[in-house]
């Protein structure tokens, strides 16, 4: 698995269901999120309420003792697709190390598909199925230490659901299979049997092989090997992901793709559109290097140079697979054509590619070890827009651009969810998250310290599951300030700070202090002359008092650098 820290007894999530808006079967998740934003999110009149947890979502919901008691080390996935029947068959090898002597492990397939047969060597495994959780028992005891290797055999008809298909059986604009998969929100195990919970992942990575029509070409994870006619009509196409794989991230795209490459530094660049795209993608896959220009500058090298950088055309808006980011963007800059924060930026380039590439930075070499944390990537991700708009085009631009994600913050409920219960989180974890960073760089107030610092703290944890924890445990230690009031104030309560200001025209003063659901919340904020801000530092409680001779109205707070409200007296 990836290095994840683990938080006393706290037991880590699995995966969470993606909003259902064009659902063909009833799911069993009561849970929805989308990885990427959908196209008026924070303008839906609708109230976000956490629904109660199912049956699945706890089961899938809780790194329990049959998942806790191994350890992920390779899958390799072995299918084969029919785009005539709707239908996949295959196997999943599953590698891992005994953490505990036990005789059971949780795995999940939903129960749409049908277990052919699960065996260790030669020998048939008995298992028990209970909504998409198969617990797999072992005749004798499994050692402490030992690897061992089940093959897990599945065969059946994938429904597609949610909002980007799960697994979609498409046609081109010819008429030819198009096939894709989506999976974050559902789970992965909606296709293929895997450990389908974000904590662990295959350390030693993943070989994907897919069989397709002949004329067809499968693009998955991780770097190219071989293609081979199987002469029955079908094509394998053999995939090696040579670091962990988040099983959300695992794809396959198959189609009549073209492809066309590059090259960026040492980081191989590769692209699939469709035959009618080709010159499109041409044309805006240019905007590719810039973006990891960018990123890099920031962060540090691109993660994932053994398996490459992919780009490939899809039906639905986009998704961060793992060195094969999903495009569905219709080769337009902006978000489908809008401007997606309403301040003319980013008009000026296209948001899929920038934010879900981001996302192999945050999302896929950083992961949150449970999606209730899942602000780890969508907060950061966000945030990581702000900063390609400041690269290319300067600080105050980014502040606009930042600045306009204000409207699509609802406030309705917290960011972090119920851990151990598949749990969704809102949309505010993109929005409010990344209006949290910024204001996290203001009350730092030092720009040459806050891009060390990003930099720093990505580099710390690359290639790891974290939880919020983690973070706040290393920002606090990285400037020496008690900042655990100020991430629970923004993660863990629905309310924004409220800055109160009392005047006292007679006295010529000004009071003001915090309100805020964390006793401890305390951070500066500069107030007064935008041309001579004074930087103060309201607590919670106690009024604190300033000399204020001008006017109410001439008073101001810099709230395009801090994300606070602010109620005068």
């Amino acid at each position: 698995m990836k290095k994840c820290s683990v938080l006393g007894a706290v037991f880590l999530v699995m995966a969470v269901g993606r909003v259902q808006a064009q659902t063909t079967a009833a799911q069993p998740s009561a849970q929805s999120v989308t990885t990427t934003p959908g196209a008026t999110a924070g303008h839906g009149a609708q109230q976000d309420v956490l629904k109660p947890p199912t049956k699945d979502d706890l089961l899938r919901g809780a790194y329990g003792p049959y998942r806790a008691n191994n350890d992920l080390l390779f899958y390799h996935l072995d299918v084969r697709v029919d785009p005539e029947a709707k239908s996949i068959a295959g196997t999943n090898t599953v590698r891992f190390r005994m953490l505990a002597d036990g005789k059971r492990i949780q795995l999940e397939l939903t129960p749409q598909l049908t277990i052919d047969s699960i065996k260790l060597g030669e020998k048939t495994l008995q298992y028990i199925r209970e909504e998409r959780t198969v617990w797999i028992d072992f005749p004798e005891t499994l050692h402490k230490g030992q690897v061992y290797e089940i093959a897990f055999a599945y065969s059946g008809k994938p429904v597609t659901q949610g909002r980007f298909g799960c697994f979609s059986f498409d046609k081109d604009k010819e008429g030819k299979p198009w096939i894709t998969t989506a999976c974050e929100g559902e789970g992965a195990s909606v296709w293929w049997p895997n450990k389908d919970q974000w904590r662990d992942e295959p350390q030693d990575g993943m070989e994907i092989d897919v069989a397709v029509p002949n004329g067809l070409m499968d693009v998955s994870n991780g770097r190219f090997v071989s293609s081979k006619d199987l002469g029955d009509g079908y094509t394998q196409w053999k995939w090696l992901v040579h670091y962990p794989i988040n099983n959300y991230d695992v794809a396959l795209n198959i189609g009549e793709y073209q492809h066309f490459s590059g090259k960026h530094g040492e980081t191989t660049l590769d692209y699939y559109a469709l035959p009618e795209d080709l010159d499109k993608a041409k044309a805006q896959f240019s905007q590719v290097p810039q973006m990891l220009d960018a990123y890099e500058h920031y962060f540090g090298e691109y993660p994932f140079d053994k398996d490459g950088y992919k780009l490939i055309e899809v039906p639905y808006a986009g998704m961060e697979h793992q060195s094969a980011v999903a495009y569905g963007n219709h080769f337009e800059n902006g978000y489908y054509g809008r401007d997606w924060t309403g301040v003319g930026i980013s008009p000026k380039f296209d948001f899929i590619i920038i934010h879900e590439s981001g996302h192999e930075w945050f999302g896929n070499s950083i992961t949150a070890a449970d999606p209730s944390d899942m602000w780890i990537h969508e907060g950061w991700t966000t945030y990581m827009e702000v900063l390609y708009v400041e690269y290319r085009w300067g600080k105050a631009d980014a502040l606009r651009y930042v600045n306009g994600l204000k409207p699509k913050v609802h406030n309705e409920r917290p960011i972090i969810t119920p851990r151990g219960t598949n749990a969704e989180p809102p949309q505010d974890q993109y929005f409010k998250g990344a209006l949290m960073i910024n204001t996290l760089r203001s009350v730092i107030d030092d720009d040459a310290k806050w891009f060390a610092d990003i930099h720093d703290f990505y580099q710390r944890f690359k290639y790891q599951n974290i939880m919020t924890e983690d973070v706040v445990r290393w920002w606090n230690e990285r400037t020496g300030l008690n900042l655990t009031p100020f991430f629970d104030e923004y993660l863990r309560h629905a309310a924004l700070p409220v800055l109160e200001l009392h005047f006292d025209a007679a006295k010529s003063t000004m009071s003001y202090r915090w309100k805020a659901d964390e006793e401890g919340f305390a951070i500066p904020i500069k107030v007064g002359d935008p041309s001579h801000w004074m930087l103060v530092t309201p607590a919670t409680k106690e009024w604190k008092t300033m000399p204020w001779t001008g006017s109410r109205d001439d008073f101001k707070v810099a709230t395009d650098l801090y994300f606070v409200d602010v109620k005068q007296e």
